[in-house]
């Protein structure tokens, strides 16, 4: 009973250590390779050396990526970091909603001082 008593401690840390760093991990791995096994031509990608690029073909240990007209470029798969498409267009959205929002603003703001410069007007009319 006191050796089980001397190791509760070391057991405590092994399962913190489980939950805290080693299953995240595989989770992260397991969506990486997820995301490796699911590129295919026509997909943008963001290698790790931060090149922003399209596919344009793929093989067994490698791809070609095109990242200017008449450009294209050879990297392992492991070196694409992210692949971009339905995130990047909806971050896009937002961000042209946010635009359209700040215009509305922006107008609604200069039309008002016009309308106080009216109503001055007419208050100094009568």
């Amino acid at each position: 009973m006191d050796q089980l008593n001397a190791f509760w401690p070391i057991i405590l840390m092994v399962v913190i250590f489980y939950f805290l760093l080693w299953r995240p991990q595989k989770k992260q791995q397991k969506r990486r390779q997820e995301m490796l096994d699911s590129l295919k031509t026509g997909a943008k990608v963001v290698t790790a050396g931060g090149l922003y690029g399209t596919i344009v073909s793929l093989h067994e240990e490698y791809l070609v990526i095109r990242i200017a007209d008449k450009v294209e470029v050879k990297v392992t798969r492991s070196a694409v970091n992210q692949l971009l498409g339905k995130h990047e267009a909806a971050e896009d959205k937002k961000s042209k909603k946010k635009e359209a929002v700040k215009t509305v603003e922006e107008t609604s703001s200069a039309a008002a001082p016009a309308e106080e410069t009216k109503s001055e007007a007419t208050d100094d009319a009568k």
